[in-house]
């Protein structure tokens, strides 16, 4: 794989992440259970689909095959993206929403950070405008994890489900893979192995404070990184994101 593959495989999966985990956050719009929380949720999304923009329509410009952002994210089949397998889990209930959204948020502010060094200028700038939009995102998840986790007996049991549900798909994101190794070769970012010891002291922090227990052990799920990718979920999610541009190929306002 030579510098600009490596490159575009590493912004498709930047911006796949934030596509996907976007999209699922929408699907609160109109359902959360609150009006700040659902206006809260719809922001978080569209601050999640303003950065896929910026990943997907560099990764377009690397690509060198004039497809855009939209074609990128239109226009593939769930079996070309490159997500981890965390973000596109079903929303289940809020408890889940907002625990699956703190395991990412964590994970998503220590990768900015050290994006913001990255030796491609563009990649460095699209990191340093994102970054404060995330930095809202996990002080918000991360009070909401305490709040509940430490709230009422359901509402505490709920979030220990959550947790105990989705520890399993915390690994892939510090496990590292031929391509994060070549992109970090380059300078253009860090290894994710090199993320775990600050976010998982984040998450030690945070599950105190919320009263849950973190599971013993996490590990990349079988589907992710060290296995097949299983897309039953995200081709379930791609199929109705995706309708009106398949149905219309083309189609402009």
């Amino acid at each position: 794989m030579g510098p600009q593959n490596e490159i575009f495989a590493f912004l498709c999966r930047t911006g796949d992440n934030t596509l996907v985990l976007g999209h699922r956050i929408s699907e609160w719009c109109g359902l959360a259970p609150a009006l700040e929380e659902d206006i809260a949720l719809a922001n978080i999304a569209l601050d999640l689909i303003g950065q896929t923009q910026m990943w997907l329509g560099l990764a377009g410009e690397v690509e060198g095959e004039n497809r855009s952002a939209d074609d990128l994210a239109m226009l593939r089949d769930a079996i070309d993206f490159r997500n981890i397998l965390l973000v596109e889990r079903p929303n289940v209930d809020f408890g889940h929403t907002m625990m699956r959204q703190f395991l990412f948020d964590t994970w998503h502010l220590a990768q900015l950070d050290q994006l913001q060094s990255s030796s491609n200028t563009q990649v460095s700038e699209i990191a340093a405008k994102s970054i404060k939009e995330v930095q809202y995102h996990l002080t918000r998840s991360s009070e909401m994890v305490i709040a509940l986790g430490d709230g009422t007996q359901e509402s505490h049991d709920r979030m220990q489900s959550a947790l105990d549900a989705l520890w399993t798909y915390v690994g892939e994101m510090y496990h590292d893979d031929e391509a994060d190794i070549a992109v970090e070769e380059e300078g253009i970012a860090p290894l994710p192995s090199q993320l775990r010891d600050d976010c998982f002291a984040k998450y030690a922090q945070v599950f105190g404070k919320a009263t849950l227990t973190q599971p013993a052990n996490e590990f990349a799920h079988k589907g992710g990184k060290n296995g097949f990718r299983h897309t039953e979920h995200l081709g379930h999610m791609l199929s109705q994101m995706q309708y009106l541009q398949r149905a219309y190929p083309g189609l402009s306002w």
